[in-house]
């Protein structure tokens, strides 16, 4: 009998790599098998894994080793709090009448998404800058408009991002390292601004938050003090928040903390109760604050020579960008956004949806989101799934990460740190790549969001990015 017979009348214990069929094929015979879920690095690209390999050379790798613990480091210092409210123009560096802030990368008029575009004619309108939509189209298309991205500016926004002159937004300051970040306020669900509805019934609700709400709760904050946004959000994701889309605990937790504030301010009680009401209405009020803190603590990274860890994840509706922490905020990385896996409205369904847009996947960044779905058993209501596919998400983010957070800390995983850093080597390595859970927002102008879900950051931005890096530092 031939060796090749031997081996085979032996019983086998199989160890399958790659394609899963041939080890189900194994499984439905009864044959003792397990399966290892192996892709090859960079899926086969060999360009993009001389790359890798390239950025491995022992002398190399060993300061993007050292670049990205102090990524690491800082991180994990931050120490974001609240300090107070202003308008835009009076806080927001480089704000003027006439410029527009936007979620994700620089995008221009010609190539923004519909309901980008509906956010920027309804902006253009609550400014008074435009009397209609018609004549907001026409301006917006004439060159006389400076757009911008948030992140440019020291802030976020999200889904379209879209920030005007005279909008109240929350200051945030990471006040280890002095770094300034600012956020509107949260319009709520449904039809809303940030998901390109213009209507009047959004203007109303806008005029409202600034004229009635805002100066109600600017004077309560003068009157309570900073709040440390770290132990909040702490506080939050052992409540049953991940910090993105689930922020009924961090919306409670600011309510409690300024309620007597609020009824402490000069205003009279009706608009005193009325600011109130609007945050007990609004269960993402604290999102708003989430990604200031997210992205005053991301910001600190970037002088950091050498470090592969992403400092910003974010989009416009149309391009998915990414910066790196050894390369700068000049250098962005862009592919297009990805459609969202998700559930939908009654009513929709994906062909009604638009590309993946906004910038509160800075909550991803940092290490909460979608990496701490595991903490939030309640969100898979909300963008799908089951409990077990929260906990392998995040379990699954340690794998493509540089370490693991020392305040945000998920409990059922025996409140293991956050998966925290993520490092573009590793995800070229394992092919995994972020998750994120998001809203969906639909394709066209003046409808809103229609959902909700889970997506990735696009292939092309991590391998554009790891070949700006092999390029720059190989």
């Amino acid at each position: 009998m031939s060796k090749v017979n031997e081996l085979f009348e032996q019983k086998l214990n199989v160890v399958n790599f790659g394609i899963e069929s041939f080890y189900q094929d194994l499984v439905k015979q009864d044959k003792p098998a397990v399966h290892v879920d192996w892709k090859p690095i960079a899926g086969g690209d060999k360009k993009i894994a001389g790359y890798l390999r390239k950025l491995k050379q022992p002398e190399l790798y060993e300061k993007i080793q050292a670049a990205n613990q102090e990524a690491l480091s800082r991180i994990l210092s931050a120490q974001p709090v609240l300090v107070g409210m202003s308008t835009a123009g009076e806080a927001i560096p480089g704000m003027t009448p006439t410029t527009i802030l936007h979620a994700g990368p620089p995008v221009t008029w010609e190539n923004m998404c519909g309901p980008v575009r509906g956010a920027v004619m309804g902006g253009l309108i609550y400014e008074g800058l435009a009397k209609d939509l018609k004549e907001a189209e026409e301006l917006a298309a004439s060159g006389k408009i400076t757009f911008s991205p948030c992140h440019h500016h020291n802030a976020v926004g999200p889904m379209a991002g879209i920030v005007t002159y005279s909008m109240p937004v929350w200051h945030v300051v990471n006040k280890t390292f002095g770094i300034d970040a600012y956020c509107t306020m949260n319009e709520g669900l449904g039809k809303v601004l940030r998901f390109g509805a213009c209507d009047q019934e959004v203007f109303d609700r806008l005029h409202r938050m600034r004229e009635v709400y805002y100066p109600v709760l600017k004077e309560a904050l003068e009157l309570h003090g900073e709040i440390d946004l770290k132990v909040m959000i702490a506080q939050a994701l052992q409540m049953g928040d991940e910090g993105h889309n689930r922020n009924k605990a961090g919306t409670s937790l600011l309510l409690r903390e300024i309620a007597q504030d609020i009824y402490n301010t000069h205003f009279p009680k009706e608009q005193q109760a009325a600011a109130f009401k609007f945050l007990n209405d609004n269960d993402h009020v604290f999102l708003n604050l989430t990604m200031p803190a997210c992205k005053s603590t991301m910001d600190a990274i970037f002088d950091i020579p050498y470090s592969t860890v992403v400092a910003t994840m974010c989009r416009n509706g149309t391009e998915f960008g990414i910066r790196i922490a050894g390369l700068g905020k000049d250098q962005w990385f862009t592919a297009p956004s990805e459609f969202i896996r998700g559930l939908y409205f009654p009513g929709f369904t994906e062909k009604d949806a638009n590309r993946d847009v906004g910038d509160s996947c800075i909550t991803e960044t940092t290490g909460i989101g979608g990496f701490c779905m595991a903490a939030s058993p309640a969100i898979v209501q909300f963008v799908g799934g089951q409990v077990q596919d929260a906990i392998n998400y995040s379990s699954q983010m340690y794998e493509i990460t540089v370490g693991e957070g020392n305040a945000y800390k998920i409990p059922v995983l025996d409140f293991r740190g956050s998966a925290t850093g993520i490092d573009i080597m590793k995800v070229i390595e394992t092919g995994i790549r972020p998750i994120i859970n998001t809203g969906i927002a639909h394709k066209d102008y003046g409808v809103g969001q229609i959902g909700a879900g889970l997506v990735n950051p696009p292939e092309g931005c991590f391998t554009k990015a790891i070949a700006a890096c092999a390029e720059a530092w190989g």
